[in-house]
């Protein structure tokens, strides 16, 4: 028998859920990392006060009227403002040595571990609308106001009762790193560091030790940007911190390690993917954010443009073949290949994906992290893939000529086969494929469609701002005044919702190479890349650049991005 969450087993044994409605919340809810709470409500199967019921009873408690019960101003004292709003718990009540907090939503045993600890009370809860729970927290802590630089100037009070826990010698033994990894002024700090880069959309948080300094840095939109820097004396108890709860070994710091971190952040589930690097002044450690709910692994979501979309619809439901998708690091190629597996994930068909390393999990499909140090490598993960009996194979990357290899083998013997390259465009990757030492008449008999793409940031709406462009931004993008005509161009002012940066999100640029038979031709007669292009180009193909131009012309980005990019 499925295990189902507390709460909807709950409402089932209510009534107020039918199986098949369970079903549907949980399948969603592993698919995109939503919380139950949320999907319940959004489908509107039931109403937010059945929810709370529900939930009053599993966790033995009440539901109370926020609203009709005193406000304790003492309260946000002993409760970080970052922990409530991580956390979304409001602090209704002390007594003794217990704390009341009031939850809208299922805590996890982590979550109320990690607020016990910090905290060093006994946690108990009571139920109550979100709705309440965010005006208690405002009332308590008002805006937004914990940011990192009024955390670092407590910290130093902090600090100072932590006395050598945090001071630690150049050469520390493993107990005093373990205490000062755990130190409660270390928690809150790296708590609010992953809180702050979930609330400013962040894909990717660094921690970089140098000799004088210890700098944090956020990547929003693809840039980085640079945090007030905590003490430097704080780097070894911060990354021990993250490497504690990244289950990694914190007595080793010669070797680099990968590790995971899961967490609910104001009910969103977040996963962090943690690689530690160690360097001259100590571990410098880059936090992923996996943020499920954020990602669109819906194909008709990523942003495709029409006749691109109906092509590679048409290309991933063939029975065999190759399909690669091309880019450097961090252009979206994982996630364009997620969205086609979740696209034709259907119960006929068996899925098997080696990565380095898993980065969603995705249910119905059977999921190998690649472990090159002890010999699980792309290429052996194929082999063995091939005697399980897949329909639909996808590899994270194709590195070398033995992986090349067996993907043509595996379409050869009637497999789709997915996978990425890092080659500057479409056309690119054929060459690249040659250069393996796969025999060009296997590439041209099993390679169905190259996408090339590039991620560019797109113009924040709220400071959106039109122009006419010169001729030098015009002769830039090889475009001449005839073809614009008085169409403007749009560029971001800078404003506050922005961080004056001018840009707000990111969108993809497409180039879509279907292989046909006068591209066959040319591959078996090992054409040079060049020639294979300008041949797509006469037969339809568009390239990043003229995407990027339609995106201009739509207002959608910047001539800087488009000419940075493509």
């Amino acid at each position: 028998m499925t295990a189902f969450h507390p709460v909807l087993n709950e409402l089932m044994k209510a009534g107020s859920l039918h199986v098949s409605q369970v079903d549907a919340i949980q399948e969603e809810h592993l698919a995109q990392g939503k919380s139950v709470r949320t999907i319940a409500l959004e489908q509107e199967y039931i109403s937010e006060t059945d929810y709370l019921e529900a939930l009053a009873t599993v966790l033995d408690t009440e539901v109370v009227d926020l609203a009709a019960t005193l406000h304790l101003p003492d309260l946000g004292q002993l409760v970080p403002a970052s922990m409530a709003r991580m956390h979304e718990i409001a602090p209704v009540r002390s007594k003794d040595d217990i704390l009341v907090f009031a939850v809208a939503d299922w805590p996890s045993p982590a979550a109320t571990d990690d607020i016990a600890f910090v905290l060093s009370r006994r946690v108990e809860y009571v139920v109550a609308p979100r709705k309440q729970i965010t005006d208690r927290i405002l009332k308590l802590y008002g805006e937004e106001s914990e940011s990192i630089r009024e955390l670092l100037s407590v910290l130093d009070t902090d600090l100072q009762h932590a006395g050598d826990l945090i001071h630690l010698k150049d050469t520390p033994a493993l107990e005093d790193i373990e205490h000062a990894a755990n130190a409660t002024p270390v928690i809150r700090f790296v708590n609010l560091v992953l809180y702050q880069a979930v609330k400013d959309r962040a894909s990717d948080i660094h921690f970089e030790p140098f000799e004088h300094e210890f700098k944090i840095r956020y990547r929003v939109d693809g840039v980085l940007y640079e945090m007030a820097p905590p003490p430097k004396n704080l780097a070894l108890p911060i990354i021990s911190r993250v490497k504690v709860i990244s289950g990694l070994d914190i007595a080793e710091s010669r070797l680099p390690q990968d590790g995971r971190i899961q967490l609910n952040i104001a009910g969103r589930s977040i996963d962090f993917r943690v690689s530690t690097l160690p360097t001259q002044f100590g571990e410098s450690v880059v936090l992923r954010v996996l943020d499920r709910t954020n990602v669109q692994l819906d194909i008709h979501r990523i942003g495709f443009p029409e006749d691109i979309q109906t092509s590679f619809l048409e290309d991933i439901h063939k029975p065999n073949g190759i399909v690669i998708v091309t880019g450097p690091t961090g252009s979206g190629k994982t996630t364009t290949l997620y969205a086609a597996l979740q696209q034709i994930n259907r119960v006929e068909n068996k899925i098997l994906t080696a990565e380095d390393p898993v980065e969603y999990d995705v249910e119905g499909i059977i999921q190998l992290p690649i472990r090159e140090n002890i010999g699980l490598t792309f290429a052996s993960a194929l082999r063995s893939f091939l005697r399980q009996d897949p329909d639909i194979i996808m590899v994270g990357e194709i590195r070398d000529r033995d992986t090349a290899q067996i993907s043509v083998q595996a379409s050869l013997t009637g497999h789709l086969v997915f996978s990425t390259l890092h080659t500057n465009d479409a056309a690119g990757a054929i060459t690249r494929l040659i250069d393996m030492n796969v025999e060009p008449y296997l590439i041209a008999s099993t390679l169905e469609a190259v996408m090339a793409q590039r991620l560019i940031r797109t113009i924040c709406p709220a400071c959106k701002t039109a122009y006419q462009p010169d001729d030098e931004t015009l002769q830039l993008l090889e475009l001449s005044r005839e073809q614009v005509g008085t169409q403007p161009f749009y560029r971001g002012a800078g404003c506050e919702a922005c961080s004056h940066s001018g840009y707000s999100g990111r969108r993809a640029l497409f180039e879509y190479l279907r292989i046909n038979d006068a591209l066959r031709q040319a591959i078996i007669e090992k054409q040079p890349t060049l020639t294979i292009r300008n041949k797509a180009i006469e037969l339809g193909m568009r390239t990043l650049r003229e995407d990027g131009i339609r995106c201009i012309l739509d207002g959608l980005t910047t001539v800087e991005e488009v000419v940075q990019y493509t």
